[in-house]
């Protein structure tokens, strides 16, 4: 559907017209004829899916002309980034209504400069939670004459602790207004805010996560934990891209990974909380105006940035959360045009991750094998050509054929110019590719046995008082180290802690690879258990003549699962 098909003003349509929109994606098309209507929503919708102007169009046109300055409408934003975007692009949506004055609050930036713009009369405020708070303490934000507030990326004001603001912020707003939540998830938290400041609120869904993701080619690349840089390194000179995004988990990993990529020669600068907001406004205009070509960001302060043009995404750390990794991909791929998602691992545990990150997203993310040195340095020769073919076409200085001229005096030939002019130019690129070899896993790890092998104990600090059933543990040491359930033996859960039987040879294997992973939602720690080791002479993993593995619903071959608690124990 069309913007000209859904009732506007022509004042919108105009400035819907000069930015360049034609078609609606599918959370405007379901949400601004709702929001027109004045019915509170509830917007489930992923980064790059078009939710600033599902809220932001109606929002402009919702407000009255003759208002006597009064705040209509509040935004509320997780991020100073993604308010200041918010802002500029309903700006944007407004060009040609005088009427409405947009202004945008948050920390790191001048409070008197924010309070002289509301006391010029901005109608719709857009700002993050604690900025609000402050100007609702100072008076110098009224909100009597709110008709509607949204809560734009809910779910990551909840994570970044702002639940009690929002609820304070609420409380403050008149008790008939329109309230609207966009959020990428639903959690209980959510659910809460909805039941406790929502009016029959109308649910808008878009279709499956793998609609924001389905343009991107994602693929990951496997490589020991010291080579990480020099495998980012490698993947950018051998892909190209003209403008990119890395994402690290860290504010450390964030300015190490600038430094390292300046060294290289590449114009690449870091943003993360840290920073002073004068020095990320710095340098977002730098990306955005393309002095930069690379910006390395960690999740929280790349929240809202929207850039269109990113070329590739480097996910240099595998991020914590799924959805965080639809954030981070989401920056590319945009507008009908592709993208490219490359992430690095470290390790078995982070290979079986990035599996489940592509069964969540439902997309195919293919492993890589990282181009070998000479690989790199023929496609910088392709590239390097290409410029030289596109610059001889250009005009030259006239005393460049002086100084060929002159060269030539010296019997120096054009083609003896060329070559050391070249060498000059791509030495530096072709000397400096490191060597880096990817690490191959088998996608199952497999475990040798012979007659004498020893099994002991894990400790898990989980038990029946933290609900966790037998099914609950081996899927976890499955999802965990890639290997097959045959491979665990006795399951016995007590109240506060669980023991399983393994094999000695891959005890710290598995015990690296269960640390500070989850089960039913509690993180855990595994740690060897002080107790009776057992030896495979006793114990036959996966048969079924083994009396103590039985029934059809087994690890391998017919385990049966124990639990107990202290020195009483119950069979099931």
């Amino acid at each position: 559907m069309q913007f000209n098909e859904i009732q506007l003003s022509g004042e919108m349509l105009k400035a819907i017209d000069q930015i360049g929109y034609t078609d609606m994606t599918e959370i405007q098309e379901k949400s601004i004829p709702v929001i027109l209507s004045g019915r509170d929503i509830i917007g489930r919708s992923n980064t790059g899916t078009g939710k600033t102007a599902a809220f932001g169009i109606p929002a402009v046109e919702n407000i009255c002309r003759e208002n006597n300055g009064k705040v209509q409408t509040l935004i509320l934003c997780p991020t100073r980034e993604l308010a200041v975007q918010a802002a500029e692009e309903i700006k944007k949506y407004s060009r040609f209504m005088p009427w409405v004055k947009v202004s945008a609050v948050y920390g790191g930036s001048s409070m008197d400069r924010q309070i002289h713009e509301l006391k010029r009369g901005a109608n719709i405020v857009v700002g993050t939670p604690g900025r609000v708070m402050d100007h609702i303490r100072r008076r110098t934000l009224k909100l009597a004459d709110l008709q509607s507030i949204i809560l734009d990326e809910a779910d990551e004001m909840l994570n970044m602790g702002f639940r009690e603001d929002i609820e304070e912020i609420l409380g403050y707003v008149p008790e008939k207004r329109q309230t609207i939540l966009f959020s990428a998830t639903m959690p209980p938290e959510i659910m809460a805010i909805t039941e406790n400041f929502q009016n029959d609120p109308v649910v808008i869904k878009t279709l499956s996560k793998s609609r924001t993701v389905e343009a991107i080619d994602q693929s990951y690349y496997v490589v020991n934990s010291d080579k990480k840089a020099d495998a980012l390194y490698v993947l950018w000179l051998y892909n190209a891209p003209k403008s990119s995004m890395i994402f690290c988990n860290t504010k450390k990993m964030v300015d190490e990974l600038t430094e390292y990529l300046a060294e290289k020669g590449i114009r690449a600068e870091g943003i993360h909380g840290d920073m002073k907001q004068m020095q990320r406004t710095s340098v977002m205009k730098s990306f955005k105006s393309g002095r930069i070509s690379v910006l390395v960001a960690t999740d929280v302060a790349a929240r809202g940035i929207d850039v269109s043009g990113v070329d590739a995404v480097f996910n240099y750390d595998l991020p914590q959360d799924n959805e965080y990794y639809i954030h981070r991909i989401g920056r590319t791929g945009r507008a009908g045009k592709s993208g490219k998602a490359y992430t690095l691992l470290s390790g078995r545990k982070q290979v079986y991750s990035m599996k489940a990150v592509a069964k969540y997203t439902k997309s195919d993310i293919a492993e890589g094998k990282l181009p070998t040195r000479s690989e790199v340095a023929e496609a910088k020769l392709a590239d390097f050509a290409e410029k030289i073919s596109a610059a001889c076409k250009k005009e030259v200085l006239p005393e460049t054929d002086r100084l060929i001229e002159i060269l030539k005096e010296k019997n120096i030939s054009v083609e003896d110019i060329a070559r050391a002019l070249c060498s000059k130019r791509i030495g530096k690129d072709l000397n400096n590719i490191p060597d880096v070899q990817s690490v191959v896993y088998k996608t199952e790890r497999r475990i040798r046995r012979n007659g004498n092998g020893k099994i002991v104990k894990v400790n898990i600090n989980v038990g029946r008082k933290h609900k966790i059933a037998p099914n609950f543990i081996l899927g976890a040491l499955v999802d965990a180290t890639g290997m097959s359930g045959k491979n665990f033996g006795k399951i016995d859960i007590h109240d506060k802690y669980t023991t399983v039987e393994v094999p000695d040879a891959e005890s710290g294997f598995i015990i690296d690879s269960m640390n500070n992973s989850r089960i039913n939602g509690n993180k855990v720690t595994v740690k060897l258990y002080e107790g009776k080791s057992y030896s495979d002479k006793n114990r036959n993993y996966g048969r079924k003549n083994n009396s103590d593995y039985i029934g059809k619903n087994s690890f391998g071959g017919g385990n049966k699962y124990r639990r107990g608690s202290g020195s009483q124990k119950k069979r099931y």
